[in-house]
């Protein structure tokens, strides 16, 4: 992207079809494509088609890989401080997280594991699950 480009669409708020297009480095074509799904939500403005920067920018879908999730693990999600210490929340029994959309009947517990860790720099306390675990019982859940 060229220095012209960004210091237009930083400021912009409206967007055209053609200038959509060349936000998101698609085709019109693709752009009419999804507004005819239902994929893209427009603006009208008199016989004009109009986008906003946060409709765009929602169509773009992250996939986050496993390297970057541990690297984000390792870092508080508050401050972004890297001393992160690991602990566990009291209460009177263990902590679990359950998926809401999870059949009852499962062969397996359905409760994913959580550990804590806490900031050293702000106090901010992350709870995270398992990941393997999780993913088996949305695998479960969509069979």
């Amino acid at each position: 992207m060229s220095d012209d480009r960004d210091s237009i669409t930083s400021e912009k708020t409206w967007f055209s079809i053609k200038e959509a297009a060349e936000f998101l480095q698609v085709s019109e074509p693709t752009i009419f494509r999804w507004m005819k799904e239902g994929k893209l939500s427009v603006y009208k403005v008199g016989k004009s088609t109009r986008f906003t920067r946060d409709t765009l920018e929602a169509m773009v879908k992250k996939e986050t890989g496993t390297n970057e999730a541990e690297l984000h693990r390792a870092k508080c999600a508050a401050c972004g401080h890297s001393e992160l210490l690991e602990g566990e929340l009291q209460g009177t029994g263990k902590l679990y997280f359950h998926l809401k959309e999870q059949k009852f009947w499962t062969l397996s517990t359905s409760n994913i594991p959580t550990t804590a860790k806490v900031c050293a720099a702000c106090g901010y306390i992350q709870i995270h699950a398992d990941p393997e675990k999780l993913e088996k019982l949305r695998k479960e859940t969509d069979a």
